[in-house]
């Protein structure tokens, strides 16, 4: 039986001073953990972005907004955003739907699903490097494969990774081909959820199969597809290993650079640690704008929906 001396009332709630002595010994690391990890550096990005902090000299005077006003006039910056919301764009528009379609056949009675679930998702689990060398190979406008097929279609072939006009496309068809099998094992996980009751209610009233994908699955899949969509809005945001792997320096006159390209230029080649603290900064700042309105819309849907 406790006591009272054993416990405490704080804001009107009362806590046993033993389960307060066990949480606190066991939240300490890990809050110290946090603070090292992701607190201290959170503060020390948006500290440095607003000095001249440089890796070759040390310095790290403040000097206002001088490196936000750099980076607004920068031709490279603006180039590397638009790259950015085009790829992401793009990238998860054909991302979703292609996983989505996957993760219906699969969900249907057809031969060896189990095969190609595996075929599907084995991308994923690909290191990005080992899989982006393989994939320049593929894209390689004199010996690739990709070339040799279509000059055998007689069809047009293309330079792929070496102009400025496909380069992205390009590591868009290689992003979609990594990370479609990820999303598709989402949605039929959401597939396998739905009650058959309600799928045999269709039948019963007569429903087909269009119908019932556009009145069942897709509105009870809505929560996975919110998920998905800030997931891959916030990976996309942040794609740099297979763009400095395929196509270095931004590739052909700066046509695949990202905003963490650009981050990366200006903190390791250029030495700019401010200004690459500053676009860091700004590019916290559009994911979670994006993010929050990509939540509030899904969560008036979902409301509308009940």
């Amino acid at each position: 039986m406790q006591t009272q001396s054993n416990r405490f009332t704080l804001r009107g709630h009362i806590y046993e001073k033993d389960q307060v002595r066990a949480a606190i010994v066991l939240l300490v690391p890990t809050m110290v953990v946090l603070a090292f990890l992701f607190i201290i550096p959170a503060i020390q990005v948006v500290w440095y972005s607003f000095t001249n902090f440089n890796l070759t000299s040390g310095e790290a005077a403040f000097n206002g907004l001088a490196n936000f006003r750099y980076i607004f006039t920068d031709d490279k910056f603006g180039k590397a955003l638009g790259n950015t919301f085009y790829f992401a764009f793009v990238k998860l528009a054909i991302d979703t739907t292609l996983a989505l379609a996957l993760a219906l056949m699969l969900d249907a009675h057809i031969p060896v699903k189990r095969f190609l679930r595996s075929v599907y998702f084995a991308p994923v689990i690909v290191p990005v490097v080992a899989s982006s060398l393989i994939w320049i190979w593929f894209f390689d406008p004199g010996i690739g494969p990709f070339n040799q097929v279509l000059s055998a279609l007689k069809l047009p072939t293309s330079q792929w990774l070496y102009h400025e006009n496909s380069a992205m496309n390009s590591i868009i068809i290689f992003s979609v081909w990594k990370g479609v099998g990820y999303n598709m094992i989402l949605f039929l996980a959401g597939l396998q959820n739905i009650p058959d009751s309600y799928l045999d209610a269709a039948k019963v009233d007569g429903a087909n199969n269009w119908q019932t994908l556009t009145h069942i699955k897709l509105p009870l899949l809505r929560p996975i597809i919110a998920f998905v969509v800030m997931i891959g809005i916030i990976n996309a945001f942040k794609v740099f290993a297979e763009i400095n792997v395929m196509t270095p320096k931004g590739g052909p006159l700066y046509s695949t650079a990202l905003m963490v390209v650009y981050i990366y230029e200006q903190a390791f080649q250029n030495a700019k640690m401010g200004r690459a603290c500053a676009a860091s900064l700004l590019l916290f700042i559009i994911i979670m704008i994006i993010t929050v309105i990509q939540r509030r819309l899904g969560t008036k849907k979902t409301i509308d929906l009940a």
